[in-house]
């Protein structure tokens, strides 16, 4: 039947632009960085200034 055909193209546009967004979320969300610790303390440095 040629009149469900634009309906048809929308669903399955529709549907391919989920699994892509599916995808693109699963991909972004799969890589776990572990954050570095440094165990570097900082100096503080206090100046006595003598004017």
């Amino acid at each position: 039947m040629p009149q469900m055909a634009p309906l048809n193209w929308l669903t399955l546009f529709i549907f391919f632009i989920f699994l892509f967004m599916i995808f693109n979320i699963k991909n972004y969300y799969i890589i776990f960085y572990t954050p570095k610790v440094s165990l570097t303390k900082k100096k503080l440095l206090k100046f006595n200034w003598k004017w």
